[in-house]
């Protein structure tokens, strides 16, 4: 059967270029298989809706805008390919319930560790919101990291509430800002090292087209040799998103304040805001 030319549109795909809308409709048409694939247990798969990042997605009626931005995001990480788009969706499907991610976001996670360590405050000139990583906010790194799979658990946890405030109709991305104050070459134990590794192997695999802009601030001239030894793993589209910024308010606001308004920005990163 063929699928009716007209497309329910938002601000977002109202943007998206022919080869864009090409590949979407052949990923969309294997949707039904593709929840199969991803949830063989359950007889009916094929035609159960499946909320992603407060997205229902019902693969027997796919034609909708949200929907279509959700599903570009795999397809923008995939090249437009839409079997390997496929593939990372039943990936990303498969991993949240063996992860579960539901139940993760109703953990209680003990603020005296994770309380200061990630933030949203503000947002961007053009209306992102911004999610702050403060990496040296807890000085007991064993608390933060001695158990691996709960650091992970609050990681994603965080990285979830950041895209609750999506729409997904005008907003599909954030900004990430990753402050190093107070982290140092002794910082990097093996174990926040093994943690940092499968967090990212996390958002790469299962969080795609997310970023807007990532800035690395506070960062020791010691690690900032990491990012640039990094750099040429990193696709020129990702690496085009990030920026080493220095230390202090004014070297920082001078890297943020072009991108953010200064009431949206805390005075600790050369803004006006109060913050946090």
């Amino acid at each position: 059967m063929l699928e009716d030319d007209k497309e329910p549109q938002n601000l977002l795909t109202e943007k998206f270029i022919e080869a864009e809308w090409k590949a979407l409709r052949e990923f969309r048409s294997t949707l039904p298989e593709t929840f199969k694939e991803a949830f063989p247990e359950q007889d009916d798969a094929g035609s159960m809706s499946y909320n992603l990042w407060g997205v229902t997605i019902n693969p027997l009626k796919p034609k909708d805008a949200r929907i279509s931005v959700v599903l570009m995001k795999f397809l923008r990480a995939r090249n437009l390919n839409p079997a390997e788009a496929k593939d990372m969706l039943i990936s990303t499907l498969r991993w949240r319930k063996s992860f579960k991610v539901d139940e993760v976001m109703k953990e209680k996670f003990p603020e005296d560790v994770f309380g200061k360590l990630g933030r949203t405050y503000g947002k961007d000139k053009d209306g992102h919101p911004i999610a702050y990583n403060l990496y040296g906010a807890n000085k007991d790194l064993d608390a933060v990291f001695s158990d691996t799979q709960r650091f992970l658990r609050w990681r994603v946890a965080f990285m979830e509430e950041s895209i609750a405030l999506l729409d997904f109709e005008t907003i599909d991305q954030m900004v990430q800002i990753h402050d190093y104050e107070g982290v140092s070459m002794s910082s990097r134990t093996q174990a926040s090292k093994n943690a940092a590794s499968e967090a990212s192997s996390i958002f790469q695999g299962h969080y795609p087209e997310f970023l807007a802009r990532k800035f690395f601030v506070n960062v020791p001239s010691v690690l900032t040799w990491i990012f640039w030894i990094f750099k040429p793993f990193l696709s020129a589209a990702t690496a085009a998103k990030m920026s080493v910024v220095g230390s202090g308010p004014k070297v920082i606001g001078t890297a943020l304040l072009p991108l953010i308004p200064a009431d949206q920005l805390p005075k600790r990163y050369g803004g006006d805001a109060d913050g946090f």
